[in-house]
């Protein structure tokens, strides 16, 4: 892939990723409930581009285009730019800034619990995400972003406890991300195995 062609592809897919929030905020001016649909859609969004982010290397390992790599920190970011939409509506416009009533729901309610723990591990790896912080940390950087296979996790148990009736959506989400970190899981331990046999030979 050219050097003109990959940031044709990045610009492409930074307004792609803009075309959620556009729809959630056409969509929200007719909504029942606008403040409970904003919200709803941008911790699925949020979701969204958490799964999307980590199906960018089984893909990239599959179809053996490494390019791929390089919208993964886009596609990251993303997931942080509409967690925090997520936040700041549950702030904002739900709570009108009640830090007392938020303080209260984030220590009673298990699924605020989770969804704000997730948030705040989002943090650090929007911050590190830059070429100097990679430079910076090494080693420590690859270590530090695979809290994102927690923080999914997390987000998929904050939605799972916030619906109280039909599952199928929350469970959905736990398939894909079962399914994506079972990949990385058996890819690892063939991995190991090969390089066992490796040193045996």
């Amino acid at each position: 892939m050219s050097a003109l062609t990959f940031k044709r592809l990045k610009i492409a897919l930074f307004f792609i990723c803009l075309i959620p929030l556009a729809r959630t905020a056409w969509l929200a001016q007719t909504a029942i409930n606008p403040i409970e649909f904003i919200t709803h859609q941008t911790g699925t969004w949020t979701l969204n581009f958490l799964l999307i982010t980590l199906t960018i290397t089984p893909l990239r390992q599959i179809t053996g285009r490494n390019e791929l790599i390089r919208f993964r920190r886009m596609l990251g970011l993303y997931a942080f730019f509409y967690v925090c939409m997520h936040f700041l509506t549950w702030l904002v416009l739900d709570h009108f800034f009640d830090f007392h009533q938020i303080l209260r729901d984030i220590v009673k309610r298990p699924f605020i619990t989770v969804g704000f723990l997730a948030f705040v591990l989002l943090i650090p790896l929007a911050v590190t995400s830059t070429d100097k912080m990679v430079r910076r940390l090494k080693r420590n950087w690859a270590r530090l972003h695979k809290l994102i296979y927690v923080i999914a996790t997390l987000g998929v148990l904050h939605y799972w406890w916030l619906v109280k009736r039909d599952i199928t959506q929350p469970l959905i989400y736990a398939i894909l991300l079962g399914l994506l970190l079972a990949w990385r899981f058996v890819r690892r331990q063939r991995q190991t195995a090969l390089a066992t046999s490796k040193m045996g030979a």
